[in-house]
């Protein structure tokens, strides 16, 4: 009979430890394996608020979680897309929507025909042309319609939420399946002789942990993986020099917005994240270009209502574990790497390494081509994440302060240099390896940031200008009505999902 996994350690809670431990015991019986958070109140956790990406809809789904129930203990609101402020010139912003812009046709993608009306003297904004970035401008919000020929089919949507208590909701769905919760602070970690392996965990109130497989989700300190096992860290700071923020949570102020806002600042970018309560604040920044007192001055500038506390800050480095599985034990949340949250992607990555993990699920002698593929997989992750991420700072054409001066000068990946000189040449986008980000991400950036191709395609060029004109007339128009008659963020809120909110 083939030896099986027994006995799962998950070390540290926070968001990648709860979501680990839901995941697995959504899928196994407590029967059959044993599974045990060990985590310590002593430890902080890092966010002060979240923005996701459509994926985690799939996650909550995978765990039969109702959406309206998870909204409401979470304070959560709806995410359409990002607008960036700032980023490509002064003055200039954009949105990148969630949904697609308009719709493609013959087989061409929608931004070529876009393009060629562009070239013939039109205005709009490739944004006019996505239901997402419409209805985020008012301010409104609709779920879905799952009918194909509805103009609302073309939504998509993610979440704001409090972290902290998304953890909380997690912690209570995986205690409910049975995952056993350790209080302690681990203060020694023992390996075995020969293979290296972790056996036990010891915590400072006395306890010992054996366990078979351990996922390490202590953060920035990365326990297991980085300081008991040794697997170094890849540092792209050089692609993406921000290495701190100052968080701040503040009131509400106006209407409740249905998107993450990102304004670029002279040395980084500040985001607003609206949840049901507050909107969580944050300003990120390269120390090398701006002192800790400034970018408090900047965030505290930058807010639209009253601060509730005092900015608190953070530090980082950006990149990742050299591997994420090493031995037998896993890294994941910021464990396994910080890539900064420029695009909403760090609990995508948790989920990544939780489903990679899943597919992978090995027996108790872990193949090394199992854990070998992980790695694979999960570096490709990170490095197509990163190399969207970069892509926002060097399609710039701000020369205002050293920072922007340097993004929009230095090298960049060989990975991202061939899709910007793709772009350029010929307005040509594709998606390699089922990476996260889309065509349409991608042109929302370059289009959004002033990156213009030099031709349009052929087959569109050739077609009637006025037909053209005519085709995204009516989808903006059709838009714009649909957009019109949704309800306000706030009323499809208050009717669906409202928070009990003392």
């Amino acid at each position: 009979m083939q030896n099986r996994l027994k006995n799962l350690v998950i070390v540290g809670g926070g968001t990648a430890g709860w979501m680990t431990a839901a995941a697995l015991s959504s899928l196994l019986s407590p029967d059959d394996v044993s599974i045990t958070l060990v985590e310590s109140d002593q430890i902080g956790t890092v966010g002060v608020g979240e923005a996701t990406i459509p994926d985690i809809i799939n996650f909550n789904r995978l765990l039969g979680i109702p959406e309206a129930e998870f909204m409401k203990a979470t304070e959560a609101t709806f995410k359409l897309g990002i607008e960036f402020v700032d980023w490509g010139r002064k003055g200039q912003s954009y949105i990148h929507p969630f949904g697609d812009h308009g719709v493609d046709m013959n087989g061409i993608d929608f931004h070529q025909y876009w393009l060629q009306c562009h070239k013939n003297g039109l205005d709009n904004p490739i944004d006019d042309y996505s239901l997402c970035a419409v209805a985020a401008r008012q301010n409104k919000f609709s779920l879905p319609d799952s009918n194909p020929k509805s103009v609302l089919s073309h939504i998509r949507y993610a979440y704001h939420f409090d972290a902290t208590l998304y953890a909380k909701f997690l912690r209570k769905y995986a205690q409910t399946r049975g995952v056993k919760r350790i209080e302690g602070k681990v203060e020694a970690v023992s390996q075995d002789a020969q293979s290296g392996h972790i056996e036990t965990l010891r915590l400072d109130n006395g306890t010992a942990v054996t366990g078979d497989f351990f996922f390490d989700c202590t953060g920035f300190r990365a326990l297991l993986l980085g300081q008991k096992l040794g697997v170094g860290f890849m540092d792209w700071s050089h692609w993406l020099p921000c290495d701190a923020a100052q968080t701040v949570a503040s009131a509400h102020n106006g209407p409740l917005k249905s998107y993450t806002r990102s304004t670029a600042k002279p040395a980084g970018w500040q985001w607003r994240i609206p949840t049901q309560r507050r909107t969580g604040n944050g300003h990120i920044y390269s120390r090398a270009y701006m002192s800790d007192d400034e970018a408090i001055s900047i965030l505290l500038d930058g807010l639209d209502g009253d601060a509730l506390g005092d900015p608190r800050q953070i530090r980082f480095k950006t990149g990742c574990r050299e591997t994420f599985w090493s031995k037998n034990c896993i890294a994941l949340g910021l464990s396994s790497g910080f890539l900064e949250p420029l695009e909403s992607t760090s609990i995508y990555l948790i989920q990544q390494g939780i489903s990679r993990f899943i597919s992978l699920f090995p027996d108790a002698g872990l193949p090394a081509a199992v854990s070998d593929e992980y790695n694979r997989l999960m570096r490709e992750d990170f490095e197509q994440v990163r190399d969207f991420l970069i892509l926002h700072y060097k399609a710039t054409e701000r020369d205002d302060s050293p920072f922007w001066s340097y993004c929009r000068t230095m090298d960049v990946p060989d990975t991202l240099k061939r899709k910007i000189e793709l772009f350029k040449a010929a307005g040509r986008a594709f998606r390699y390896e089922d990476e996260l980000f889309a065509k349409t991400s991608w042109v929302a950036v370059f289009l959004g940031q002033s990156i213009m191709p030099q031709s349009v395609d052929p087959i569109v060029a050739a077609l009637p200008p006025q037909d053209v004109a005519r085709s995204l007339d009516s989808m903006h128009m059709a838009m714009m009505r649909a957009a019109q008659n949704m309800p306000t963020h706030e009323e499809f809120i208050a009717r669906y999902c409202a928070a009990t909110i003392d």
